[in-house]
């Protein structure tokens, strides 16, 4: 289940290489929880300063931070498998709060974390989800792209290289429902103040020791778990555990 990645060490400057990745979409977001009491605490989220994006419960007993790849397809089977779970029933209720780091494999995962962290910061969560649900519609689409097409990913200047993929896989339309146009998605992707936003995320994911994608930190500890069955039976007894010493 666990998807190992490419040493995270010089990856900033590896990633203007890149690596040979594959990455197209529906703005589809998962549907929100209803909340049969309380508040609803899917509803608060941030888009952070350090380019992360927390959603939940500020107080919550259980704090996750999830490190995941657009690219990845290890990472979107985790997100299918625990939507019903986390993003519908524990961190609606308050039980946990899940923050976000993007990983960065390849050009085409750079491509994707600047065009989730552009527009309204108010949508970002609901981007990343669209662009996670949907990973295998626009995976599908390398298949058709020629050599050719996939050299203008990883050669050239960082900025024609984001607007080639950008292109490739269909990505302006993908956005433009978000109300981000075509004009304000190519300044998204020139933005060296988010390319560096994201490149201080690799340096705090090196540090952490995170060993490939998805990994997750919970509580303030590297956990061993990289899929949501083992993950789950992890987070349920800390629930349960929280639970008990407030009786």
């Amino acid at each position: 289940m666990f998807k190992h990645t490419a040493a995270l060490v010089g990856l900033s400057a590896a990633l203007l290489i890149g690596t040979a990745g594959s990455t197209a979409l529906s703005a589809a977001a998962p549907k929100k929880a209803a909340v049969s009491a309380g508040r609803n605490w899917s509803l608060v989220e941030s888009a952070n300063p350090d380019g992360t994006i927390t959603v939940g419960n500020p107080n919550a007993p259980v704090k996750m931070t999830e490190y995941v790849s657009y690219t990845c397809p290890h990472c979107a089977e985790f997100h299918k498998d625990s939507t019903a779970a986390l993003q519908q029933s524990a961190i609606p209720k308050g039980q946990i709060q899940v923050t976000v780091s993007s990983l960065l494999r390849n050009p085409i995962d750079l491509a994707v974390s600047l065009l989730v962290a552009c527009g309204d910061p108010r949508q970002m969560w609901t981007r990343h989800n669209a662009f996670m649900a949907t990973q295998d519609v626009w995976i599908a689409k390398a298949e058709m792209f020629t050599r050719d097409q996939q050299q203008r990913w990883f050669t050239g200047a960082v900025p024609d290289r984001m607007k080639a993929i950008t292109t490739d896989f269909g990505f302006y339309a993908t956005v433009k429902p978000w109300g981000i146009s075509q004009a304000q998605a190519d300044q998204c992707l020139s933005s060296k103040a988010a390319i560096d936003k994201l490149m201080g995320l690799q340096k705090v994911a090196e540090q952490v020791g995170v060993p490939g994608t998805p990994s997750f930190v919970i509580d303030g500890k590297l956990a061993e778990e990289h899929d949501w069955p083992t993950l789950q039976k992890d987070l349920l007894g800390r629930i349960a555990a929280h639970r008990s010493s407030m009786s």
